[in-house]
């Protein structure tokens, strides 16, 4: 089973990128083909100080090494390093229409916290599918928030599969309830764009002072917590299996537990679970050439794939004239 996800390299990474992406991209590698990669063109829709982005690619190249990811195992890249993508995404736009695009919430979501309107922020989906589409994806985890995208992805490949005959695979998704959306300090989906998230790599004090805003409801010390949409109760649950779960719901029940010493013990979990990735990431930041030349190979991997599908699509719509 080929998989493919990627992740934005606009922010420092954070526990909803890890539960909700990376964590399972390292499971998958052990039994499927798995295609992971930094989408750094799609970092472009919010992201406009090119030193910035410079830096944050690299380092979230750390952070998946850091985290387990072995380029042995699957073929992990930078999105810009393998441009087959840009033309394909050219050749099915042409096959996209307007309404699939304007029913997009995501677009509507993201102007409405602020991000500019463009031109990219709208064809996102069509770049995404792109993405999807060129590497013959089979299976794509991904969130609630971006099932949407996928379902247009899969239209997207199915118009074109009917108007110039097959060509691609048409994906599914993979959404896990559990960890499709991690919620942030402040009730939202956990996202660096609504400053609500808790990085997995931030300093002690910095990471100490996120858990401890972490929105709580005002119910007295002497009475039992709510588990339902509580989340505190929900972000410590991403660390436990189902009987630690269960201890910690019995907890919140029983009368006299009190928030902030549930969330120092929270930072505590936190910043021991992280601390040999942090180890590992700190000697990746200073190895920069070892790190480049890992991308540099697996840009080199994904090119193979990505050039006999694009090859497919051009020969397919037309563009190959002297035949």
């Amino acid at each position: 089973m080929r998989v493919l996800s990627g992740i934005q390299p606009s922010g420092s990474l954070h526990l909803g990128n890890y539960f909700g992406m990376m964590k399972r991209m390292i499971d998958y590698q052990e039994n499927n083909e798995l295609f992971c990669f930094l989408v750094n063109y799609h970092a472009l829709t919010s992201v406009f100080d090119s030193n910035f982005l410079r830096k944050q690619t690299f380092e979230a190249a750390c952070d998946f090494l850091a985290l387990g990811l072995d380029p042995d195992k699957s073929v992990f890249w930078v999105q810009s390093d393998v441009p087959e993508v840009t033309e394909l995404t050219w050749l099915i736009s042409n096959v996209t229409g307007m309404g699939l695009l304007e029913r997009n919430h995501s677009y509507k979501d993201k102007i409405i916290k602020g991000i500019p309107a463009s031109h990219g922020l709208f064809s996102y989906p069509v770049l995404m599918a792109a993405d999807i589409l060129l590497y013959g994806s089979e299976k794509v985890p991904v969130g609630k928030d971006q099932k949407q995208h996928l379902e247009i992805a899969r239209d997207i490949a199915i118009r074109f599969n009917n108007t110039y005959g097959e060509t691609f695979v048409v994906p599914e998704p993979d959404i896990e309830d559990d960890t499709s959306v991690v919620p942030g300090i402040d009730g939202q989906k956990m996202s660096k764009s609504y400053g609500n998230a808790i990085e997995i790599f931030a300093g002690e004090k910095t990471m100490r002072d996120k858990v401890m805003r972490i929105k709580t409801d005002s119910t007295p010390v002497n009475e039992p917590k709510p588990i339902e949409g509580n989340l505190l109760f929900d972000i410590y649950s991403f660390f436990l299996d189902e009987k630690g779960k269960e201890t910690l719901k019995e907890r919140f029940l029983t009368p006299g537990l009190k928030y902030g010493n549930i969330k120092k013990e929270l930072f505590g979990v936190i910043w021991e679970h992280f601390a040999p990735y942090r180890k590992k990431r700190e000697y990746l930041i200073h190895d920069r050439q070892f790190v480049l030349e890992t991308m540099r190979k697996g840009a080199e991997k994904a090119r193979q794939v990505a050039f006999a599908y694009l090859e497919r699509a051009r020969r397919n719509v037309g563009l190959d004239y002297w035949n």
